[in-house]
C-alpha cells in the first residue's frame, strides 16, 4: 500500500498512488515563456536531418530532439534512403545546404510550427517541422521533408 501524503495522518487524507507517481515523473508540458527560441533548433535540425537522409549521420544522434513518432518516421526515411543509395552505388557524402529563411508561428502556448528552406547544389528543400515544449526544452513531434 502507498505511503500516505504530508496531512494530518487522518482517515480522509490524500494516499499517493501509483497514478500519481506515474503523473508526476511523466514529461510534463513547458509553457513558451520557459522555452528557448526555437529557431535556432528548427534550423539545426534541418541539417541534421538532411545529413541523416544522406547518410553521414546518425538518426540516434538526433533522438534527444526528436519525438517518438518523429524519431521512428525518420529511420524509416534514412533507412529507405540507404537502400536506393546502395541500389544506385552511390556513396554517402555530406550535403552543403545552406539555410534560406526560416518561417514560424505558433498555434498554441508551448508549440510552434514552422518551415525551414534550405538551399543544395541539386535542389531547395523545405522541412516543415512542429515543436512541443517538453521537460524545460523543445522537442519536434513532426518533421516532414518536401
Amino acid at each position: 500500500m502507498a505511503p500516505p501524503s504530508a496531512g494530518s495522518g487522518q482517515a480522509s487524507a490524500r494516499r499517493t498512488t501509483a497514478l500519481d507517481v506515474e503523473e508526476y515523473f511523466a514529461p510534463q508540458r513547458t509553457p513558451s515563456d520557459d522555452l528557448p527560441q526555437p529557431e535556432p533548433l528548427m534550423k539545426n535540425l534541418t541539417l541534421g536531418v538532411l545529413e541523416v537522409l544522406a547518410g553521414v549521420r546518425e538518426v540516434d544522434q538526433l533522438a534527444r530532439w526528436l519525438g517518438e513518432d518523429a524519431f521512428r518516421v525518420l529511420v524509416t526515411r534514412a533507412n529507405l534512403s540507404a537502400r536506393a543509395r546502395n541500389a544506385r552505388g552511390v556513396l554517402p557524402t555530406r550535403p552543403a545546404y545552406r539555410i534560406l529563411s526560416t518561417h514560424c508561428f505558433s498555434p498554441a502556448d508551448g508549440v510552434v510550427e514552422g518551415v525551414v528552406i534550405a538551399s543544395g547544389p541539386a535542389r531547395t528543400r523545405a522541412i516543415a517541422m512542429r515543436l512541443e515544449g517538453w521537460d524545460g526544452r523543445w522537442r519536434a513531434t513532426s518533421v516532414g521533408l518536401l
